[in-house]
């Protein structure tokens, strides 16, 4: 039985050193600002600056990882004898996971004796990175590759995120929301609160009015919708607003006596398309 890797891309909002930490490799999405053609990592820009760029109208574009990466990255680890398990970012909102697959499927052929497991994690953002938590957690426990695959595939359809955003002029741009509903938003300090769908799509789910109103909202979600709310492993991401997610963890204390367990920048991949001032809370639910 080969030893094996679990392999992820920086969509999943862990800080490098944590990645590091658990033993994990990553490929990185990338990112250009409208105004240059240079293609920036999700880590090379600090967090805190990019989003003040963004607050300062800098636009960002970003790009999936093609498929001729993976191939040059997979085979790196796969010459080593050693199989992979790969966890990516939700086909719903990008062709990442896709070209892992087609890269898959060409290197089983020239690796017939390694396995390479490509999962759709369905997930964005830090609810991504609470997957890739859970299979470390199950390679830890002496789960071979298939038993961790089970383990996560079992996981996929209880991942929920629930989020809020500062500013719905970035999800305009990504078309989640219309123009009028964007600028009658504003006037009125609505905030949306939005999940990620079984198909792993953006959804809006509803509107409140003021920024703690919908940071409860999301607190709500957690104690509707959580499987084990005494004792769940939350993960939260932030755009830039700590004190808000500070604020969100203190409310999961407060009603469950649950520490959350990470708190991450929401990284600029991410963050291009929700802004600064995004809010996400993710954790094991009943369903998405």
């Amino acid at each position: 039985m080969n030893d094996y890797v679990i392999y992820t891309d920086s969509a999943c909002d862990l800080d490098e050193s944590i990645l590091k930490d658990w033993g994990v490799l990553y490929e990185e999405l990338t990112y250009t600002f409208t105004d240059s053609p240079r293609q920036y990592t999700n880590y090379e820009i600090d967090p805190k600056e990019f989003y003040k760029m963004m607050r300062d109208g800098k636009i960002a574009k970003t790009s999936a990882i093609n498929t001729a990466t993976f191939v040059n990255s997979f085979s790196k680890v796969l010459e080593e004898g050693k199989d992979i398990l790969y966890l990516g970012f939700s086909s719903g909102l990008s062709n990442t996971v896709n070209s892992a697959e087609k890269a898959a499927e060409e290197l089983r052929v020239k690796y017939p004796e390694n396995k390479i497991i490509v999962i759709d994690t369905l997930a964005a953002s830090t609810g991504e990175g609470l997957l890739v938590y859970f299979a470390v957690e199950a390679k830890k426990r002496g789960a071979d590759i298939e038993e961790a695959a089970n383990e996560i595939r079992e996981k996929v359809p209880h991942l929920a995120h629930w989020f809020t955003v500062d500013d719905l002029v970035y999800l305009k741009r990504g078309g989640r929301v219309s123009n009028v509903a964007a600028f009658v938003g504003g006037l009125l300090g609505i905030k949306p609160v939005l999940h990620v769908d079984d198909e792993g799509h953006l959804i809006p789910m509803s509107k409140v009015r003021g920024r703690k109103t919908s940071i409860k909202a999301i607190a709500d979600k957690y104690t509707e919708l959580a499987i084990t709310p005494n004792e769940g492993t939350v993960f939260i991401c932030q755009g830039d607003c700590i004190d808000d997610a500070n604020y969100l963890a203190g409310l999961i204390k407060e009603r469950h006596g649950v520490e959350v367990k990470i708190i991450s920048y929401t990284g600029p991949v991410i963050g291009a398309h929700s802004g600064p001032g995004t809010l996400a809370l993710f954790f094991l639910a009943k369903h998405k």
